[in-house]
């Protein structure tokens, strides 16, 4: 028996993937990254290894290069199908190639193809791509390094070719990470922050404007790497101009200078203190077998469909009155609580919440497509704005799609998208705020949902920004170009990026200004910013127009694919055109390089190797004490080619034993992988489905809220007040006598009630504000509402009763 040593997959070949080297150079909001991918080959025979791994879905992929012994080959952008021509004529002919190419599916996955590594030789693969950072709602800037890629799931029937990926779970990953990041800013950097051990953080200079960060030893591949940073005085509106490059011609993009203009909108606070009343709110909910998992891997904690249970409970207690609001829950197929969406009252929240409560991660696959349709065909409700939350893991094939549908309907709603958990596809989550004219947001390590989402709660309750116009004035003999898609949504404090392209001179002038104009509550507002022509960026790197040629590739992607999978060969043209003048890749172009210098052919056939990549949710989901249930409805997921192993359990924190994990898909996204496949193809085995229920899932079904405030939270009514009963003095710690014992005589009950629940809020809760700030600020309404005259005295009793010393003003009131 042949005894292999080193790396191993679970198949037991040899991994020529030795390690990662990340480099993050941060300036200001704008991100540059270089991964350098180590190879080598200690096999006796030459190999052909194929990594497929995930990028983030918006980054602009400019650089790839491959360094073999002292020769660096630097890869070309060429139309996809002709580079993977060449790339296999060089593999035919004995020549090492590479090749790099986006999925036609989803641009947040990548497959990278090393061919013809011979035996005892290494490979150093250098990538690089450009991101623009997205604004938190804490104002932080958020940079994520995917390192998770989890199953997508391929609906039937929908568009698109086929997938390989060999996946292991994230503690069997057989390669290192390393990973360094230097920030500059004009601003102070005031911290940075990070869901992984960092070394501690140290500034360059004495201003504190440079610092630089580095991923402690030892890290694991159970999670995305993700960094918030913190600037002192940040995101104000800014213009910057780059020059065009020199050999590039005037009148292109490469050749004319470019602008990337950030928009800071500043609300009038007249408006902004007074958050939106209507609305028509629907909330679409993934109830598919991964969204059992734990939604972090810290022990003990709770499962993503219960997290969600108790998000939407905060939601519905949150929603205004006159509102109108329905729940949908989707897997393979999906359900709806009412027929269409319903008026809020004490009645129809009591009625979502029970059928909440019932929520399990049940409904198999993740089809997303087929609710969101159901939910555009729904006329709209007038003068009730609709505005759509979906709350998913992000484990699906047919993103393009799903985007495309949304962006078919961005002008009757607004969309609101939540990933939960490692390895949720950013361009599908930042996709759906993006084309829905909303806010996006990922929930990962020890991330609470409830936080994030009802921080995306206040933005949807802002005013409506309408009639949005971008004007610019420039001098004479300067004309712009804009390439990003017209603004469709502002909101308060959030950054919005628009990219042109500036054509011409002007000898005279040298500034340029450019206004902002919409209309906020039935008021016209106008923003301004002048700015120099005068280049304020270096052209190096060409980081503005390269973000600002992903941008354009994007818009022009997008038209293709709403034309239903009919493929336009104009505007394939004008991708591939724009793609090669600007070495970004897009889905119909490919990196590709060629080692012309290497003097001796490899001879006979190679030995393909699957590099795999971590992946956490999916089997622990699937693999369940021995079997798993069916669940009505659910359809196939992606084949899988070795067989799963019957014992895996969550509960008590037991580990994965993992055997013969290696997983490879079909159905999804690189079909070329399928084709280049070389050797005989092996059967796949029965297909698998999504989980139905898990282990933790079981003991989590249908049970109330443990969390003492949110039990507070569940009693609350819908008009915002409490009701005094026991179970309030059981939350609020005490007995019903010592309650009634200290209530003001001439008080109504239920305002007793609600002064106590808002009192024991800003008492014992002030760290989770962001989470009950709407419902208290309902529960403050009611009571003003009724102009009570025992208000004062309530106030000054709670505090007795509950050992706490809030004021009045501090309640609203």
């Amino acid at each position: 028996m042949v005894r292999r040593c080193g790396l191993l997959t679970n198949n037991r070949e040899p991994v020529p993937l030795k390690g990662i080297e990340v480099e993050l150079e941060v300036k200001d909001h704008v991100a540059t990254v270089v991964s350098t991918q180590h190879y080598e080959n200690k096999e006796d025979k030459a190999i052909e290894a194929v990594f497929v791994f995930p990028l983030p879905g918006d980054a602009a992929v400019c650089h790839f290069s491959a360094k073999v012994g002292q020769t660096e080959i630097v890869a070309e952008v060429k139309e996809k199908q002709k580079a993977r021509d060449e790339y296999d004529d060089a593999l035919s002919s004995g020549q090492q190639a590479f090749l790099l190419e986006e999925s036609e599916q989803s641009p947040d996955i990548f497959s990278l193809s090393v061919g013809s590594l011979p035996p005892g030789e290494s490979a150093s693969i250098r990538l690089e791509y450009i991101i623009e950072l997205a604004v938190q709602a804490d104002d932080a800037l958020r940079f994520c390094l995917p390192a998770v890629l989890n199953p997508r799931y391929q609906p039937q029937g929908s568009e698109g070719g086929s997938v390989q990926v060999t996946s292991v779970p994230a503690s069997q990953v057989p390669y290192s990470l390393s990973f360094s990041a230097r920030v500059s800013s004009p601003r102070q950097v005031s911290k940075i922050d990070s869901n992984c051990s960092l070394e501690p953080l140290q500034y360059l200079n004495a201003e504190q404007s440079q610092a630089v960060v580095k991923l402690a030893a030892g890290h694991k591949f159970d999670r995305d790497v993700e960094l918030l940073i913190y600037y002192k005085d940040a995101h104000q509106p800014a213009a910057v101009v780059e020059a065009g490059q020199a050999p590039a011609k005037p009148g292109t993009l490469m050749g004319d200078a470019v602008v990337m203009l950030s928009v800071y909108p500043e609300f009038p606070q007249a408006v902004m203190s007074s958050l939106a009343s209507s609305g028509e709110f629907v909330f679409l909910l993934d109830r598919s077998g991964s969204m059992g998992c734990l939604i972090n891997n810290i022990k003990k904690s709770e499962t993503r469909i219960s997290s969600a249970r108790d998000t939407l409970l905060l939601l519905l207690k949150s929603l205004p009155v006159g509102c109108y609001f329905n729940i949908y829950s989707f897997g393979s197929r999906f359900e709806h609580i009412f027929p269409t969406s319903v008026e809020y009252s004490e009645k129809t929240m009591e009625e979502a919440l029970k059928k909440v409560n019932e929520f399990q991660a049940n409904l198999g696959g993740t089809e997303i497509l087929q609710p969101l349709k159901h939910i555009y065909n729904q006329p709209c409700i007038p003068s009730q704005p609709r505005q759509v939350f979906v709350f998913t893991d992000g484990e699906v094939g047919n993103t393009k799609e799903v985007l495309n549908l949304v962006k078919k309907n961005s002008t009757s709603h607004r969309c609101f998208s939540f990933g939960i958990g490692e390895g949720a596809s950013t361009a599908l989550i930042d996709g759906l705020a993006k084309e829905g004219g909303g806010h996006a947001q990922f929930i990962t390590g020890a991330d609470r949902m409830q936080a994030k989402v009802m921080q995306s709660l206040q933005f949807a309750l802002q005013p409506t920004v309408k009639d949005i116009l971008v004007k610019w004035d420039l001098p004479k003999g300067v004309s712009v170009t804009v390439l990003s898609p017209p603004l469709t949504s502002i909101f308060q404090g959030q950054r919005s990026l628009i990219y042109v392209q500036l054509t011409g001179q002007s000898s005279e002038a040298t500034d340029g200004c450019v206004s902002v104009e919409y209309s906020l509550a039935g008021h016209p507002y106008q923003n301004q910013l002048h700015f120099a022509l005068q280049p304020t960026e270096e052209t190096g790197r060409l980081t503005i127009h390269r973000l600002c040629a992903r941008t354009l590739i994007r818009c022009l992607e997008t038209k293709e694919t709403e034309r239903g999978g009919q493929q336009d060969e104009t505007v394939k043209v004008q991708v591939v055109d724009v793609s090669v003048q600007s070495g970004v890749s897009s889905s119909f172009t490919a990196f590709v390089a060629i080692n012309k210098a290497s003097k001796e052919a490899v001879q006979g056939p190679l030995l393909r190797r699957n590099i795999p990549t971590p992946s956490i949710n999916y089997k622990a989901c699937l693999l369940m004490e021995g079997a798993t249930k069916k669940s009505k409805g659910s359809i196939p997921m992606m084949k899988m080619q070795s067989p799963m192993p019957p014992t895996y359990s969550y509960c008590d924190s037991i580990q994965m034993t993992m055997e013969n994990a290696d997983q490879k898909f079909e159905g999804g996204i690189f079909h070329s992988l399928k084709m280049r496949m070389r050797g005989s193809k092996k059967k796949s085995a029965p297909s698998t489905r999504k989980s139905a229920d898990s282990c933790v899932e079981k003991t989590l079904a249908s049970s109330s809220p443990t969390d003492p405030w949110l039990q507070l939270v569940s009693l609350q009514k819908a008009s915002g007040s409490w009701e005094l009963k026991p179970t309030l003095a059981a939350v609020l710690g005490k007995t019903s006598k010592e309650v009634e014992k200290l209530k003001p005589a001439s008080a109504n009950e239920n305002v007793w009630a609600t002064i106590l629940a808002l009192v024991w809020l800003h008492g014992f809760k002030s760290d989770a504000e962001v989470e009950w700030k709407l419902l208290a600020r309902k529960a403050a309404s009611w009571l003003l509402s009724l102009n009570a005259p025992s208000v004062t005295d309530c106030v000054v009793a709670a505090n007795t009763l509950l050992g706490c010393n809030v004021q009045k003003d501090t309640l609203g009131l």
